[in-house]
């Protein structure tokens, strides 16, 4: 939890900055791909608070009403960050690049005097901010990047992929995918906005906001897709669930494991339910303990196993 919050908070100082730089250099340029960098770091900024608020309501401690405890919040929350924020931006800069596209012009304001350093063209501006924002992106993405690879070591997953095929850890997810996505973002408003000026034909800034706005619609599905899974109860995986199995099956004293089920209820935190059949000779206090000793054995084999419930059979 203290890793993905580090990472959620090292994107918020990063995003609220750039947000504010790229609006200064539209203002400046009126570039189509700029406004929709905009828009993206707007709905980053939001994201990362969203996930805060997350993080700070899944720590509530359980309740009558809520007796697993709130860890789904996350889930909750980082769906409606891809719902109302990325969805949102994405379409309003699918919109703008559409318009510029119709309707294309290069600006044409005069040179300008920045701090005493000047004149220059006011696209200027955007080069630097977007390169400032790279270098942000960068150093948010390798926080992100390094809880991902430090999750994918102590699961044993093949790599990223698989990472977020089986990770309960949406708010890293989300993070590690929205940076690689900003990027990717601020790459395509460089390449257009330089293209442009070289060219003199504004149809490359115009596509670039476009295309900007399709990888933040695109990742607004991509990440509502991974958390339905989860706000579904998704159980862990069948390898995992196989080895939580054998040490039930394995343990001293059981004939058999008679049913048995999995459940994310918060990120990296599972429910693990089973009727064990034990040794009928077995005394009820004999029993006690040995539940006892399998649900540690549970808490050893995989650290995400947090709420247990055997139910004994004879």
């Amino acid at each position: 939890m203290a890793g993905s919050k580090s990472v959620v908070l090292a994107a918020l100082v990063a995003n609220g900055a750039i947000a504010i730089l790229k609006f200064f250099a539209f203002v400046l340029t009126g570039s189509p791909s700029m406004l929709s960098e905009v828009y993206h770091s707007i709905s980053d900024t939001g994201n990362q608070v969203f996930l805060l608020v997350g993080i700070r309501y899944s720590g509530r401690a359980p309740d009558q009403g809520h007796p697993f405890g709130y860890g789904k919040a996350q889930f909750f929350y980082s769906f409606l960050v891809s719902v109302l924020l990325f969805g949102i931006a994405g379409w309003e800069s699918l919109k703008h690049g559409y318009g510029a596209i119709m309707d294309p012009h290069v600006s044409t304001l005069d040179p300008i005097t920045l701090f005493g350093i000047g004149p220059f063209p006011p696209w200027y501006v955007s080069v630097v901010v977007l390169l400032g924002a790279i270098a942000f992106e960068t150093y948010a993405f390798v926080k992100a990047n390094a809880e991902l690879q430090r999750q994918i070591t102590t699961y044993g997953w093949s790599g990223i992929r698989e990472a977020f095929r089986k990770t309960s850890d949406v708010t890293t997810l989300t993070a590690y995918t929205e940076d690689t996505i900003a990027l990717v973002g601020a790459g395509l408003a460089l390449v257009g906005i330089v293209l442009t000026q070289l060219t003199g034909n504004p149809i490359y800034d115009a596509v670039t906001a476009v295309l900007i706005g399709l990888l933040l619609m695109g990742f607004a599905l991509a990440l509502a897709w991974e958390n339905k899974r989860l706000l579904l109860g998704e159980s862990l995986t069948n390898d995992v669930e196989a080895d939580l199995r054998a040490v039930i099956q394995n343990h001293h004293g059981v004939t058999n494991v008679d049913g048995f089920r999995t459940m994310f209820v918060g990120p990296a935190e599972a429910l693990v339910t089973a009727d064990v059949s034990f040794d009928p000779e077995l005394v009820t206090g004999g029993i006690d303990e040995d539940i006892s000793e399998i649900e540690a054995k549970l808490r050893e084999t995989d650290d995400r196993v947090k709420i247990i419930y055997l139910e004994p059979e004879l």
